[in-house]
């Protein structure tokens, strides 16, 4: 007798229908890791949308003057890094829209070029006894405790990215071979060896502090729905609260920095570029020559002596 609940249905935008059909092609095609698809969505939901609003997506209307005038349109309003990731996730896009079909103009080559310039600056790493501070900062008889301890463990003494750590699951961790498999990225799988205080302490959480769920994720959310972390951002809100209650001046709030850390003491005790980046996961020299700016001690001796000498 009671007449049907008519509930109105949410028209979906076309713009939204043609990003997720994009991060679907991410996942499935190009097997990319999810924090990829998550930073590179966005990005093409906002170009689709200045360029067609809420109507009809026709892909194959675009023009070399689109692209460039929503780059120009949202470069300004971002940082240096978001900038250079947007006009990444565009050229991916326009691509993918070429693959298709959609579009018939190399359009991927119409994208400007973000300026960068190489090693603008010393990496800002924390340092060993501000490290030690934060870990001994920790309260380990709780169950958050003892995953924030291991999380903090892994990002100091193997040098993960915030997401590695975020997306480690329980079948990734050898405990017979004392290593773990971490997923970098592009997909790419590295074996790493497990510091036995770093086992330790995931062991401790996993008997004693992991909440019991289905999930195979091996660090979980401590407050319901219990889950793993949906992205990096869980990992570094973890390290910047833990960073404010420890009253630690580090160089910055975020996870970034015990990478950088690690990089800088593996330097000073005398590792060198390609054992730093076998260890971090760098597929590119150039990318851990950058640390080679924050060894002072011996960049002194490279330094000419002072004319006329030391008075």
């Amino acid at each position: 007798m009671i007449p049907v609940e008519k509930t109105a249905t949410r028209r979906v935008p076309p713009a939204e229908i043609c990003a997720q059909a994009y991060a679907e092609y991410l996942r499935d095609a190009k097997a990319l890791a999810t924090t990829t698809v998550i930073n590179y969505v966005p990005f093409i939901r906002d170009f689709l949308h200045h360029c067609f609003g809420d109507g009809r997506v026709n892909l194959s209307r675009l023009r070399a003057v689109d692209v460039v005038s929503f780059v120009q349109f949202r470069a300004p309003s971002l940082h240096l890094k978001r900038a250079k990731l947007m006009t990444t996730a565009l050229r991916s896009f326009l691509r993918y829209a070429r693959y298709r079909g959609d579009v018939t103009l190399d359009l991927a080559a119409a994208v400007p070029v973000v300026a960068n310039w190489s090693m603008p600056s010393i990496p800002r790493a924390i340092s060993a006894e501000q490290t030690r501070q934060l870990l001994a900062s920790i309260d380990r008889r709780t169950s958050v405790g003892r995953r924030d301890y291991a999380i903090l463990l892994l990002l100091a003494r193997l040098g993960l990215r915030a997401g590695e750590v975020a997306f480690l699951e329980l079948d990734d961790i050898n405990w017979g071979a004392g290593q773990v498999s971490v997923r970098g990225k592009g997909g790419q799988r590295s074996e790493l060896p497990l510091p036995a205080a770093v086992g330790e302490a995931i062991a401790a959480y996993l008997r004693h502090g992991r909440p019991h769920s289905a999930s195979r994720r091996v660090f979980l959310r401590a407050k319901a729905p219990i889950t793993g972390f949906r992205g990096q951002s869980g990992v570094g809100s973890l390290v910047r609260n833990s960073l404010q209650r420890a009253g630690i001046d580090a160089p910055t709030m975020g996870a970034h920095q015990f990478r950088h850390g690690l990089a800088t003491q593996m330097l000073s005790r005398g590792a060198s570029l390609s054992e730093i980046g076998e260890v971090l996961g760098h597929h590119h020299p150039q990318t851990t020559k950058i640390y080679t700016s924050v060894n002072i001690k011996a960049l002194r001796t490279l330094a000419l002596p002072w004319p006329g000498g030391v008075r």
